[in-house]
């Protein structure tokens, strides 16, 4: 047929070719190809269309040479004379020529997708033999009785086709929580009861089978480095199944919601680390989910996954510590961008862990801290220059001041170390500037954060940082002898704010946090430089500057506070002065110098004895506060049921008689809520106005003012003298309705 089918093709012209259609003899030479050349068949059409192109431009180009012998019969001539194959070309046969041609060499394929599937398809069908048995028809359904089997197979004997069992299984169960019906698995699980315990069993058992099964040998109590799994012989032919696990245990994380689930899973995932460690891809997933659940997860979730963050960064540290660094800390930037007391003890949290962190390695430690205190740097110098209300947001937030005192921390942590040692300066000079930025006093919250990270880091690295100044500016910018413009109910929680209102400058609470706040941090202050042998001159400027404050201020609670930092103060001073006469050595005498401090500090000054129990009785303090505020909220107070508009009504018809009032407003007041009275005590934690910095706080101010100021004055409206009634009258009113009497409904407390 071939033969026959060639022939015919020669004896055919290109018109009848045409005529006769696309079938050939190729297609049954076709037949017993490869399944790669019959792709190729399917494809023949478009180089026979691209065939029927060249012919039309052959045939125009002889039509142009005919015509070229009217036009220019002279070089038509000389063409006949010198070249005469030119004018006798046959455009058929040249295109047979390139038919042929085209026959002879192998086309490759426009698109190679179907090719590389082909090839990953049987990489994997080598590798796992499992591709075959996925069906959505031969998936047989997990039930509690062959868990129970596993189980016990499991406790016996774990062999490399049980463990593929089950981690087939476990697979299937992570799709589930996914919702990838479409993913083909060996078994499928459709109750709720069997995924519970399916995964309860691969979280108590499965570990120990592993272990078992590889042959691995149990850890020695003071054996700090881990034995990888990959040291079985093994650990070849059981990767492909344990990898398939630890991946599905990574996926299911990801999924849950529940925090005590999670933990349970993060229990078993600590677990599994070593297995993690061998396999560097499905590692970097478990990292980048673990990073996620110490940002944002409840307290136990974060502890556990700071705990398999540290493992996992301790034993692979060239590999993972770098990315897991960066990715924290962006982490932590990310999730400290809002403050309040229920998320400052997680934002403390993630300080000291991320310290722990960047503890391990001091080298790649310096690196990070001099990029990002660089980057703290360059946003203060443009807010300095600029001095634009934008560049001051970006100084003037959560982040930046979170920022700072994670630096301080880790600085301290890390102290003594000669690679981080330098980075102190530079840092203490960015926290200077951040306070001398817009030194108001709507920012003083701002600038006690700022106070209270300098005196960390001076009192961790031993190195003097002068702080008390801008405590003292304090005392001498604000006028504690004025009287508030108003009174407000609850105190200013200055650990969660950045920024005060005006309203909040006028108010009394504002006044007594801030004398609370300067006696908190002088003392604590002093306390890290309380054994130092210059401790009577450090204190000299601020021994004056509180004698002067009592002088002025005329408010007893404040110059009581200040008055007992005095005391102990110059109690101090003069217990140092004293250690000092009888000292032997002189101030340039170093090591001399440092043995007298150490000796001090471990027999112990007025201040440090002062400051342990004032630190016991701070805490209790706030503890007290918590939880007064839980017990309030459990409390079932006593209601006041009030009578309905209409009784209210009648009431005063029938009274109207007695008392004239100019209005009845004054009365709605007294029973009014704070929300409804406008009590915009709330502070604004934002930078909104940074300009004072804005003329809108000024509109807010005089509208708060004035819903206040309607609270604080008494009713003006005073009674007329009662009318004179008559007998009658007064009878009836004496006989007006019952009172109506309720019992209250008391606690149990009570």
């Amino acid at each position: 047929m071939a033969g026959k089918s060639k022939r015919k093709l020669e004896d055919l012209s290109v018109d009848e070719f045409m005529l006769s259609g696309y079938d050939s003899g190729e297609e049954d030479d076709c037949e017993d190809e490869e399944s790669v050349q019959q792709k190729g068949k399917k494809k023949k059409p478009t180089p026979q269309k691209t065939s029927v192109k060249k012919q039309g431009k052959a045939s125009e180009h002889k039509d142009q040479l005919s015509a070229l012998k009217s036009k220019d019969p002279e070089f038509y001539k000389y063409l006949e004379q010198n070249d005469q194959e030119l004018l006798d070309f046959d455009d058929s046969d040249s295109l047979e020529d390139e038919d042929e041609e085209e026959r002879m060499y192998h086309k490759l394929p426009s698109q190679l997708e179907e090719a590389a599937d082909d090839d990953e398809e049987e990489e994997e069908s080598e590798n796992k033999d499992v591709k075959p048995v996925k069906s959505s028809k031969e998936a047989t359904k997990v039930t509690e009785a062959m868990i129970e089997n596993w189980r016990t197979r499991l406790g016996k004997e774990p062999s490399p086709s049980l463990i593929r069992d089950i981690t087939q299984a476990f697979k299937a169960a992570v799709a589930t929580t996914k919702g990838d019906t479409e993913e083909l698995c060996r078994y499928t699980i459709s109750d709720s009861t069997v995924f519970n315990s399916l995964v309860l069993f691969c979280i108590k058992d499965m570990h120990a089978a592993l272990h078992k099964m590889l042959k691995l040998k149990a850890p020695e109590k003071d054996q700090k480095k881990l034995t990888l799994p990959s040291s079985s012989p093994r650990w070849q032919k059981n990767q492909i199944d344990i990898k398939m696990y630890i991946a599905g245990v990574v996926q299911l994380l990801s999924s849950l919601t529940q925090s005590t689930v999670i933990a349970a899973v993060l229990r078993h995932a600590n677990q599994m680390v070593p297995y993690y460690l061998c396999l560097p891809k499905q590692c970097r997933l478990f990292l980048k989910s673990l990073i996620k659940h110490w940002s944002t997860g409840e307290e136990t979730v974060r502890v556990l996954a700071f705990l398999a963050l540290n493992k996992i960064c301790r034993h692979k540290q060239e590999i993972h510590l770098d990315s897991v660094l960066k990715q924290m800390y962006i982490a932590y930037v990310k999730n400290c961008k809002f403050t309040s007391p229920n998320t400052l003890p997680m934002i403390n949290f993630m300080q000291r862990t991320l310290s722990e962190m960047y503890s391990l390695d001091t080298q790649v430690s310096y690196q990070h801290a001099f990029i990002y205190i660089r980057q703290l740097a360059i946003h203060l110098r443009n807010a300095m220059n600029l001095k634009k209300k934008e560049t001051f947001q970006s100084v003037y937030n959560w982040q930046y001041v979170h920022c700072l005192y994670l630096w301080c921390r880790v600085l301290s942590t890390i102290y003594p170390s000669e690679v981080l040692e330098p980075l102190i300066y530079p840092l203490c000079q960015v926290i200077i500037g951040c306070i001398k930025l817009v030194p108001i006093s709507r920012y003083y919250p701002l600038r006690l954060h700022c106070v209270k990270a300098i005196i960390l880091l001076s009192g961790n690295t031993k190195t003097f940082v002068p702080a008390l100044p801008f405590l003292l500016e304090i005392l001498q910018q604000e006028d504690f002898n004025k009287k508030p413009g108003r009174m407000s109910v609850k105190p200013i929680n200055f650990a969660v704010i950045l920024k005060l209102s005006k309203t909040n400058l006028q108010e009394k609470a504002y006044k007594d946090g801030l004398v609370e706040q300067l006696y908190d941090l002088i003392l604590e202050y002093f306390h890290t430089q309380a054994c130092t042998i210059g401790f009577p001159e450090l204190a000299l400027p601020t021994i004056v500057q509180l004698k002067a404050f009592l002088k002025e201020c005329k408010v007893a609670n404040y110059c009581k506070q200040m008055r007992q930092l005095l005391e102990k103060i110059q109690e101090n001073c003069s217990y140092i002065t004293g250690r000092r006469q009888k000292a032997a050595f002189g101030v340039a005498d170093v090591t001399a110098v440092a043995a007298w401090e150490k000796q001090v500090a471990e027999e112990g000054t007025p201040i440090t004895k002062y400051y342990s129990q004032w630190k016991k009785l701070r805490e209790k303090e706030i503890q007290l506060e918590i939880s007064g505020k839980e017990r309030m909220e459990d409390l079932n107070l006593p209601e006041i049921k009030r009578k309905k508009a209409e009784e209210k009504k009648t009431d005063k018809k029938e009274f109207k008689g007695l008392f004239e009032s100019e209005s009845d407003e004054d009365d709605d007041d007294l029973f009014k809520s704070k929300d409804e009275q406008g009590d915009s005590d709330e502070v604004d934690e934002g930078l909104e106005d940074l300009s004072d910095l804005s003329e809108d706080d000024d509109v807010d101010d005089l509208e708060e003012d004035d819903s206040d100021g309607d609270q604080k004055k008494p009713s003006s409206s005073k009674g007329k003298a009662p009318k004179k009634m008559l007998s009658t009258e007064l009878k009836e009113v004496a006989e007006g309705d019952e009172d109506m009497v309720e019992d209250l409904e008391l606690s149990d407390q009570d």
